[in-house]
């Protein structure tokens, strides 16, 4: 799916138009650092990776281990919806570059990983 959607650019357009939304966010944003730019790259590398691109999120830190990285912010079912509902805005930001099979793959992902994150 990397090399299919454009490589590196597109994550870095699905992870900004992401960061928008959480940046208004008023019970996710406290939760992210107050400088976003590590915070982008991180996501950028993560989803590059898993999307079966190089794993520069490997080499700099390591597995993913998203559970253990994500214990210490209580994650509601709000915060979980709030979280969804930025990255489907931003996935919206992305479709017209998706076929609809890479659109429902993405969303689908998202939204499995953000129900096991949910922790309170």
């Amino acid at each position: 799916m990397y090399d299919q959607v454009g490589g590196q650019e597109f994550f870095v357009r699905l992870v900004d138009a992401f960061y928008s939304v959480i940046e208004k966010d008023e019970l996710l944003r406290p939760m992210y650092p107050e400088d976003l730019t590590e915070a982008k790259q991180h996501l950028v590398f993560f989803l590059m990776q898993y999307w079966g691109g190089p794993q520069v999120y490997m080499e700099a830190r390591g597995h993913p281990r998203l559970r253990m990285r994500h214990a210490p912010f209580r994650i509601t079912k709000k915060a979980r919806d709030n979280w969804l509902s930025a990255m489907s805005q931003a996935l919206e930001s992305v479709r017209s570059e998706l076929t609809n099979e890479q659109y429902v793959e993405m969303n689908s992902y998202f939204d499995m990983a953000a129900h096991q994150l949910r922790n309170a």
